[in-house]
């Protein structure tokens, strides 16, 4: 998941674009359909979370195909009509805000960057895992990765590290974070999938049931709990949506492209996922190393056990590049909606490299502090599946917020032009977002049941703690949002108006049935911070 990025400044009805640019200005950057569809599969792709879904063998790929219809296609297809219809900076904040005001624009950019901080530790602690595989035995090196105490000392270690090294600037973070992805992501994932080819055609036993069909038990819940993650994993396409006016033919190109990118994302999950099951005994995946450990025996089966320590040293290294990809992302975007006039002066602070480090501050203290789950839960895996969910649930709030202002702007604002616009007119916007809507919806409610893999202590406990986060993380936002005033919006706030503070109506959260969300109001005034609903 990364930063959602800003397009050019063009105005509201793009009425000013043209096939040539003025004389003196800078030649627009044209991005073709496939180069849009590897930029959005680089976004998604990670290899960290394979192993939990390895631990449903075939089955797991109808829920990656599952979530890709009802999550991935959907969120893409709304994001690109919000995005190429609200250009100007804000990302989802700008987007919600249009629909519902400037409240619920902010509590959705807010659940995007805590879903980011709640996920930081449960990447990092891969992170741990591999670097205790780079060196010692097998034995050693798996009592090493569950311990608890080196666990949470690594992963702040490590998140520090970073977050220290961000301030810097983004030009050294996008250098370790192509870095990172290249040597740690790219060439690992392509390696991994070799080796699980070149394994079975070589007649290796293989360790995954052959035999439990494609189809999941719906009689019990319990068993699809980690499946819910896989929304979390595909999450992030909806960052990529703000370059569909850099593409040539965006009705044509952006859906081509998202559908070519989804065919990639699901086939290298699936055959990653099935790779790691082939190798690792159903009874012995683990969460945090099972991944370290197929590549460790998959090198063994052809002689090379010690070039699994390589591998793990490449899989830290790629950890280091994906958190520095997105330290200072989300954080960069919820800086330039807080100079807007909604975050304190003292989160407005950056340094002379432009990044709010007081932001970055706060953003590790939150992370430290939730890096207890991992000394207070019964294991290091409990730790790391409840913060897995709780970052799920977080992320589902701030997509299904998404979702429904898409469909609301709709009815509110039927005249604005939309250069991509979902087909089928409100019909073909309700199906779309209605699916993701559900989707979800559904994904949400398996993220609060105890998984049965996974031994995570009481269960009263285990949902008492997502129930009490969920309400928390919920509240944070609208709490801050009360007590935000207009003299917070800095002097060099470069943050457009909202299209309806030009007018004299403003959004309503009420009933939308075939009828406008906007009602009258006194104009704001431009220079100040409208507070909303």
């Amino acid at each position: 998941m990364k930063e959602q990025t800003t397009m050019s400044n063009i105005n509201s009805e793009h009425a000013a674009q043209t096939s040539t640019a003025p004389q003196g200005t800078k030649k627009k950057v044209i991005i073709s359909m496939m180069t849009f569809a590897i930029m959005n599969v680089t976004t998604i792709v990670s290899l960290r979370g394979m192993p939990s879904m390895a631990e449903y063998g075939l089955t797991s790929i109808f829920y990656y195909l599952f979530a890709a219809l009802v999550f991935l296609i959907p969120m893409s297809l709304v994001a690109a009509e919000l995005a190429s219809t609200f250009p100007n900076k804000g990302g989802v904040f700008r987007w919600v805000a249009e629909a519902f005001g400037p409240k619920w624009g902010f509590a959705a950019l807010y659940y995007e960057w805590q879903t980011i901080v709640i996920w930081f530790p449960t990447v990092l602690v891969f992170a741990a895992a591999a670097l205790a595989y780079i060196f010692g035995s097998p034995a050693f090196d798996a009592s090493l990765a569950d311990n608890k105490i080196y666990t949470t000392i690594m992963l702040l270690a490590v998140f520090w590290f970073v977050t220290l090294f961000t301030f810097r600037g983004m030009g050294a973070s996008a250098k370790l974070s192509s870095l990172g992805g290249l040597f740690g992501t790219i060439i690992p994932g392509v390696i991994l999938i070799l080796l699980a080819v070149v394994y079975v055609m070589m007649g290796k036993p293989i360790q995954m049931p052959l035999d439990t069909g494609y189809l999941p038990d719906f009689s019990h819940f319990k068993n699809m709990v980690l499946a819910a993650g896989v929304f979390l994993y595909f999450g992030g396409i909806e960052t990529q949506a703000v370059h569909i006016q850099d593409l040539k033919n965006p009705t044509r190109d952006y859906p081509l492209a998202i559908l070519v990118a989804t065919t990639i994302v699901v086939v290298i999950f699936v055959l990653g996922t099935l790779a790691v099951g082939v190798v690792i005994p159903h009874a012995d995946i683990n969460l945090n190393r099972s991944l370290l450990i197929a590549y460790r025996d998959l090198w063994a089966s052809f002689g090379l056990p010690w070039t699994g320590n390589i591998m793990a040293a490449m899989l830290a290294f790629g950890v280091l590049g994906q958190v520095s990809a997105i330290v200072a992302g989300p954080s960069t975007g919820l800086l330039a909606v807080g100079k807007a006039g909604y975050l304190p002066h003292i989160f407005q602070k950056t340094n002379a490299n432009g990044i709010p480090t007081n932001i970055l501050i706060t953003q590790g203290v939150i992370v430290t502090i939730l890096s207890a789950a991992f000394t207070i839960l019964p294991s290091v895996q409990s730790a790391y599946q409840i913060l897995s969910q709780m970052a799920t649930i977080v992320y589902l709030l701030m997509c299904l917020i998404m979702f429904v202002a898409g469909i609301s702007l709709r009815y509110s604002q039927p005249d604005k032009l939309r250069p991509f616009k979902i087909p089928g007119g409100n019909y073909g916007m309700w199906i779309v977002g209605g699916i993701g809507v559900i989707g979800c919806a559904i994904a949400a409610v398996f993220s609060f049941i105890p998984p049965a893999q996974i031994p995570t202590g009481s269960p009263v406990i285990y949902v008492g703690i997502l129930m009490a986060g969920t309400v928390i993380f919920a509240a944070i936002p609208f709490i801050l949002f009360t007590f935000h005033k207009p003299s917070w919006k800095a002097p060099d706030s470069d943050f457009e108006p909202l299209s309806w503070q030009n007018t004299d109506v403003r959004p309503t959260s009420k009933s939308f049935q075939g009828k406008p969300l906007l009602v009258p109001i006194k104009p704001p005034p431009l220079s100040g911070v409208n507070r909303g609903l």
